[in-house]
């Protein structure tokens, strides 16, 4: 007996239903909405890594651990419990059960296995499944030496979260920050770098000369910022590559608040000329200088769009602390924050929809974020004082400066502190000195 086609597709889909496999659409399955304030993040499984060896096997659970932290402290992830897992998943061919892996309440899964090669050399292999749908959703494979292992894990992160977001990760990068030491009234200040999640703390500076305002290069290989060797504030350049450090240019009076171009060929800056600050861009080859800005007003902490076209500031020619926007050349100036308090530190977000700042209102600091025309003002982060915001590379991220309050007579210590912008998911990093005003590197991977 023939059953009609409506019959029959209804009585499969009735069986399907009973039976707990009936497929979802894979954008309703494994897709993170990143768009939304408060979300529940998405449950994703990492078992070990198989491996020949126990030397490999530890290695492997290491890497596997800075994977699932970066997941889970982007906010957009949470880890299953592994004393959960049934399935022991031996390497990279091990198929998953699924039924095991939706039982303990799993919608993505990672496997995959490590192996050693010449010298130190170590390949991590992996596969990432969409549990509900039963199938591969990505699979690559990284090569690195052993020393290198922590970034080999946030390479692997970073491939996870674009194939579960949709945009790109921000694991593979570092952070130029000011590390303090010392007292509080003769601190010791030091350029410093480390990975994004606070590993590889390493100092570049002595400490015997004060250091402020670092910035990476967008090539991640240079760090510009502004230091008072022999009491003069000039502005540096230093050469991860090779440690040198040469002088930007000689400026009359102070120079505040350097940064690289996107394209890393100029930087811009303030300079104080006769006791009044304008900015500049100085071409990094010819050392040729252009000043932009000719107003009595201070004009200061200038940050260029990613198109290079425009540059925001912050100035107080109309009479308080506001942002502003100007074409390259100096031109079509045009005041873009009007809330109430003033603003500072801009910085133009690396996808050019949104520039962040530092506001002050009513006793109060704030870290928020606008478009570039000034509309759609947003608060993300408030305390007794928060400045300094720097973006991750993929624009989603805001990494920032949070100072306590004093207490007994005692300055507050500064610490480093991450916030998406949502708003939620703030994040402290754990900096083993003090640190205050980071900038996020592009990423190491391009």
């Amino acid at each position: 007996m023939q059953y009609p086609l409506f019959t029959r597709l209804i009585s499969l889909l009735l069986l399907a239903l009973v039976m707990g496999f009936l497929p979802r659409p894979a954008a309703a399955v494994l897709k993170v909405n990143i768009n939304q304030g408060v979300m529940e993040p998405m449950p994703i499984a990492l078992p070990t890594l198989g491996a020949r060896n126990a030397e490999d096997h530890t290695l492997g659970q290491q890497i596997f651990e800075v994977v699932g932290q970066d997941l889970k402290r982007s906010g957009l992830f949470k880890l299953v419990d592994p004393e959960a897992q049934i399935q022991q998943i031996d390497g990279v061919e091990t198929i998953p059960r699924f039924p095991d892996w939706r039982q303990i309440g799993a919608q993505a899964l990672v496997t995959g296995s490590i192996s050693g090669g010449p010298g130190s050399k170590i390949t991590v292999e992996f596969r990432l499944w969409d549990v509900l749908l039963q199938k591969q959703f990505a699979g690559q494979s990284f090569s690195g030496t052993r020393e290198n292992w922590r970034r080999v894990a946030h390479l692997i992160a970073d491939v996870i979260y674009t194939r579960l977001t949709g945009e790109r990760g921000y694991f593979d990068s570092r952070i130029v920050f000011i590390s303090e030491t010392g007292p509080k009234r003769r601190p010791q200040k030091r350029l410093t770098i480390m990975d994004q999640d606070g590993a590889n703390v390493k100092t570049l500076t002595s400490g015997r000369d004060l250091v402020l305002t670092p910035r990476f290069d967008p090539n991640s290989q240079r760090i510009i910022y502004l230091s008072y060797i022999g009491r003069q504030p000039k502005v540096y350049i230093y050469d991860l590559a090779n440690g040198r450090q040469e002088v930007l240019g000689r400026f009359p009076g102070m120079t505040f608040a350097p940064r690289f171009s996107p394209d890393g060929q100029k930087a811009i800056l303030s300079a104080s000329l006769d006791g009044n600050s304008e900015i500049y861009v100085v071409d990094l080859n010819s050392k040729a200088q252009k000043r932009l800005t000719n107003h009595p007003a201070i004009d200061t902490s200038p940050s260029f769009a990613p198109d290079m076209q425009r540059v925001v500031f912050n100035s107080d020619r109309d009479g308080s602390q506001q942002l502003y926007v100007m074409s390259a050349d100096g031109s079509s100036t045009k005041r873009i924050s009007y809330g109430d308090g003033s603003y500072a530190t801009p910085v133009w977000s690396p996808r050019g929809d949104l520039v962040a700042f530092t506001k002050m209102y009513a006793g109060r600091f704030y870290i928020g974020v606008m478009r570039p025309d000034g509309s759609g003002e947003r608060l993300l982060a408030e305390g007794f004082l928060v400045e300094g915001p720097t973006w991750a590379p993929n624009g989603r991220v805001l990494m920032f400066t949070r100072q306590e309050p004093s207490r007994r007579g005692q300055p507050g210590k500064s610490f480093l502190f991450t916030i998406d912008l949502t708003g939620y998911n703030e994040q402290l990093i754990q900096t083993p000195t003090e640190a205050s005003d980071p900038a996020w590197s592009p990423l190491l991977s391009k």
